[in-house]
């Protein structure tokens, strides 16, 4: 079965609940104008308590490469995921210090889909791009569209799932991973945990035939 990255975490016992409860990867937002934004006093807490087991991801906007480093370092993440219009040597450099990169690229925005040559990410991430903040906006949308870039790239697909329509998501798209955030919550930032079951015990009952690449580990 994919992956599961469950993003927007801003409490470390929710933080736990979910490696728990079998996440992958939780994600936590560095972006101020994200209702899920967390500080990096905060976030520093969330990975702290979190198992080696667990990868830890910071989401950035558009926010220059010593300010991705500081935090990286701080919080002890493990990969970044550059959400906005960053530059394809942005990418590079951030890869050349030994991180993660994950891309986020769009099928309605920019950039692209097709622009992924121009990245050299660890994987991509692939939502619509509608709504008026960077990500998923909670809508969900044809994720057959990202199929075939799945076939020959690392993808992680996002962008409107929930426990009720991720398997749907997942036969139609056959990502390597999946990503939520919205779809879980009770509220901006506060996860309901038996929403979060639900979803990772969707996923697991998945069963992919084909060999999924491992991008969180």
């Amino acid at each position: 079965a994919p992956q599961v990255k469950i993003c927007g975490l801003t409490q470390p016992e929710q933080a736990r609940a979910c490696a728990d409860l079998g996440a992958d990867a939780v994600g936590l937002v560095f972006y101020p104008k994200s209702p899920r934004f967390v500080t990096r006093e905060a976030a520093r807490v969330v990975c702290a308590s979190l198992p080696a087991s667990v990868a830890k991801v910071g989401v950035f906007v558009d926010e220059p490469m010593d300010v991705i480093l500081e935090v990286v370092r701080d919080c002890g993440l493990t990969a970044v995921q550059l959400h906005g219009r960053e530059s394809s040597q942005l990418v590079k450099e951030i890869a050349d210090q030994f991180i993660n990169v994950i891309k986020a690229l769009y099928v309605e925005g920019l950039p692209a889909m097709d622009k992924a040559d121009d990245y050299p990410a660890a994987a991509f991430l692939i939502e619509c791009r509608k709504g008026i903040l960077p990500g998923g906006n909670a809508m969900a949308w044809d994720w057959k569209a990202a199929r075939d870039f799945g076939a020959s790239r690392p993808l992680i697909l996002a962008g409107g799932l929930d426990p009720e329509n991720v398997g749907k998501a997942i036969r139609d798209a056959v990502p390597d991973a999946v990503d939520v955030s919205t779809g879980v919550e009770a509220s901006p930032g506060i996860k309901d945990m038996k929403k979060v079951d639900a979803f990772i015990r969707a996923v697991r009952a998945c069963n992919i035939d084909k060999p999924l690449r491992r991008i969180f580990s």
